[in-house]
């Protein structure tokens, strides 16, 4: 299935992976510190879904993603990601074909999460995983985001951040439950300088928070056999 349905990122993709390199460089550094915490858990095959540029998926091993922009999948397939053209909603892969599903702040900017999560579910092996790096809004970074959203900030515009009691519970609701969290990022916004290690559990004062959940099966049942 193409996904022909534009992205805003398509018009920002130098800007935003340009972050990689520069004002960012560090935070992404501490982020991906935290993911290998969790990596040996994770069974694959592993999909990142809104793979953006590929940063993270190369840094991770990660080796197919999707995402909705044309001129990001373009960036990712230059840091050898096999990319494809669709939203995490679209029923773009057959059904258990991966080990571990990837989301890596890109639920804030979905539309629908419980639908992507539902997908994420159905695409998932028995056993199978889902990850979620996350910015949420009590956070100071989360605060820090949405002063810059309210303010019609090119990226954070389209933004939606999440608690950690509803992120809890739109997994819940998908058929997933949380095995693991690790938090990180608890230098403020505009104040990093250094190397961070991750915490175990999640912490309101980090800035990012990282969500393992195992897939289960959905005990809800419509209608009658």
């Amino acid at each position: 299935m193409k996904n022909n349905r534009s992205s805003p990122f398509d018009i920002l993709a130098s800007e935003y992976d340009a972050w990689f390199e520069q004002e960012g460089k560090l935070i992404f550094d501490i982020e991906v510190r935290a993911f290998q915490e969790v990596l040996p858990l994770l069974p694959k095959p592993w999909l990142e879904i809104g793979v953006g540029s590929g940063r993270f998926a190369q840094a991770l091993g990660i080796g197919t993603g999707i995402d909705p922009s044309v001129k990001l999948l373009e960036m990712a397939k230059r840091h050898g990601i096999n990319g494809f053209l669709a939203r995490g909603e679209d029923k773009f892969f057959e059904v258990e074909t991966f080990g571990t599903a990837f989301l890596i702040v890109t639920l804030c900017f979905i539309k629908s999460p419980l639908d992507v999560l539902s997908e994420s579910h159905r695409i998932l092996k028995d056993g199978g995983r889902i990850v979620l790096g996350l910015v949420l809004r009590d956070s100071p970074w989360g605060e820090y985001y949405q002063t810059k959203k309210r303010g019609g900030h090119r990226f954070y515009q389209h933004a939606t951040f999440y608690s950690y009691q509803e992120v809890s519970d739109f997994l819940k609701r998908s058929g997933f439950t949380i095995k693991k969290v690790v938090s990180t990022l608890f230098q403020k916004p505009g104040a990093i300088t250094e190397m961070e290690s991750p915490q175990e559990g999640f912490h309101s004062s980090a800035g990012f928070t990282i969500v393992v959940a195992n897939k289960t099966v959905i005990s809800e049942h419509k209608g009658d056999r």
